[in-house]
């Protein structure tokens, strides 16, 4: 199951990611510009890689030696749960490619998708994938095989490659190794700023100004001052006898500074 999978993904001849993938890369060479072009480039290079470390993990797994013996020991075969439905998914990666191509990206596409997708009367990438150079079209298989080549070479043939490259290349094994920095940037640029943004509109503008101005900071301050009004009323006469005399003595001397005016 394993392999045959990894067969479809790095689009082996006739097999659902052949005709998948080489229906992406043909359409971008159809297009003309500098967007296309790049694109055409890009995935081109990207069967390469695919085709390398999907076989990297074939040569791995089920080839040489093992790194960890205990998880090697306790690893047994899947139960017929999983079993069934693999065995289905492998069928279709092997014949659904070969069976509908014609349906997806040939002369039927248009009568299978309808309403769904439109075509354009300007639109003849379909037309032109037939008609593109014996070099384009066998781009990705070249590139499929030299992937396959490359981890062959590496984890099979000559695994000690790997370790001295890591050990005389540091700088662009920990680049790989980090994959390309992608997470590190994106956390940089998106997530901390993002995350910056929202907790400075939660705290400042929600709590502090909504909350703190807005209908429940005045509900809030009223309750607060009626709780400090409320511990005035102590139900103790001398203490409203002691207020009472308290504003006789601020009234007179009031009216002492202030004359008869």
């Amino acid at each position: 199951m394993m392999l045959i999978g990894t067969l479809a993904l790095t689009g082996f001849p006739f097999t659902a990611g052949y005709f998948s993938k080489d229906a992406i890369i043909e359409a971008d060479d159809t297009v003309t510009g500098m967007a296309a072009s790049y694109g055409f480039i890009m995935t081109v290079a990207a069967a390469a890689l695919t085709s390398f470390y999907s076989w990297r993990l074939i040569f791995k797994t089920f080839h040489g030696e093992p790194h960890d013996h205990h998880h090697y020991e306790a690893a047994h075969e899947s139960p017929l749960v999983m079993l069934i439905p693999l065995a289905v998914l492998a069928v279709g990666s092997i014949g659904a490619g070969w069976a509908f191509w014609h349906i997806f990206e040939g002369k039927g596409a248009e009568e299978f998708f309808r309403g769904s997708l439109t075509f354009s009367p300007n639109n003849h990438v379909l037309e032109d994938m037939e008609h593109l150079p014996l070099t384009v079209t066998l781009a990705p298989t070249v590139m499929m095989i030299i992937g396959f080549l490359l981890a062959w070479q590496f984890y099979i043939r000559r695994p000690d490659i790997p370790e001295n490259l890591a050990r005389d290349q540091g700088v662009l094994y920990r680049f790989v190794l980090n994959a390309w920095y992608f997470d590190w940037i994106y956390d940089k640029i998106f997530v901390r700023p993002a995350m910056w943004l929202g907790r400075l509109l939660w705290k400042g503008g929600d709590g502090f100004v909504i909350d703190g101005f807005g209908p429940d900071g005045v509900s809030a301050r009223v309750l607060d001052v009626t709780r400090n009004v409320v511990r005035l009323q102590t139900g103790y006469l001398y203490h409203y006898a002691f207020a009472m005399l308290i504003g006789v003595a601020a009234f007179v001397t009031w009216f002492m500074f202030a004359g008869p005016h």
